[in-house]
């Protein structure tokens, strides 16, 4: 199965979900208690970056809501094989937006939006489980600060790219998925260039732009204590949810609606 037809059936199933559980405006409710409908004024755009060990299509959940509350989100497709390249695949959705926009980045794409995120239609951006290194900051050498994660254990690497096993993918990386479901994300998980980690950045744009932040109180790729000290460095409008490094799968709502707050925070 290509990344498309399985975006493609994702798509369907994140939409039957969007529409027959609670509303975006009722996840609001239950989480931050943020009065207003989803479809209140705001920003109309929204990108969504995905990091390592993953595709676009781990976004379909959170778009099918996001689309449902009437905004426009686009998913990059990220190559994984240069924070240069990553930077630029972003960079390319941006210039297609016709306005004011999220910026949105999963786990090793907080890199990428913290470089691309300096332009001039980003308004906002929010990271979910992300890294968010200070501009020429060694993440490495932070994240050495914190626990070691499980997943770290689990990498295999061939022909100068790494990837999850299938053990790790399971238990480290989608632990709070159907297993199922995370077979199916484990298979078409994007390969990373082995010296993809090794990046630093040039920009910080969480230094210039609002920020907000989603902790996974049960991360296994990266510290939980690590994301929480990234979020208070960063002053962003942090949660915190009971979820794996996938929070953007296994919690839509909760990401949708933090996506939206952005968007609304911005008007």
């Amino acid at each position: 199965m290509n990344r498309r037809s399985f975006a493609a059936i994702l798509a369907a199933g994140a939409a039957a979900s969007a529409l027959s559980g609670p509303s975006i405006a009722q996840a609001a409710t239950k989480t931050s208690k943020i009065p207003g409908a989803a479809t209140a004024s705001g920003i109309r755009n929204v990108v969504l970056v995905h990091g390592a060990y993953a595709d676009g299509s781990c976004w379909t959940e959170v778009i099918a809501r996001l689309q449902k509350a009437g905004l426009n989100a686009t998913a990059v497709q990220n190559p994984l094989t240069s924070l240069a390249d990553d930077v630029e695949a972003t960079r390319r959705i941006l210039a297609l937006q016709d306005g004011p926009t999220v910026l949105v980045g999963h786990s090793w794409a907080g890199m990428v939006i913290s470089e691309a995120g300096v332009d001039d239609k980003v308004a906002a951006l929010v990271y979910v489980a992300a890294r968010a290194p200070d501009a020429g900051e060694d993440y490495g050498a932070l994240a050495a600060k914190f626990p070691t994660p499980p997943a770290s254990a689990g990498l295999v690497k061939a022909n100068g790219f790494a990837q999850l096993s299938e053990e790790a993918f399971l238990r480290d990386f989608a632990g709070d998925l159907d297993p199922a479901k995370a077979r199916v994300l484990y298979a078409v998980q994007g390969r990373i260039s082995d010296t993809l980690f090794a990046s630093r950045t040039t920009q910080a744009a969480w230094r210039s732009k609002p920020s907000w932040y989603a902790v996974s109180t049960n991360d296994r790729t990266i510290s939980p204590d690590m994301e929480r000290f990234l979020a208070k460095r960063m002053n962003a409008k942090t949660i915190e949810l009971p979820a794996s490094h996938l929070s953007l799968i296994s919690h839509p709502d909760e990401i949708s609606h933090l996506i939206l707050e952005a968007a609304r925070s911005n008007a």
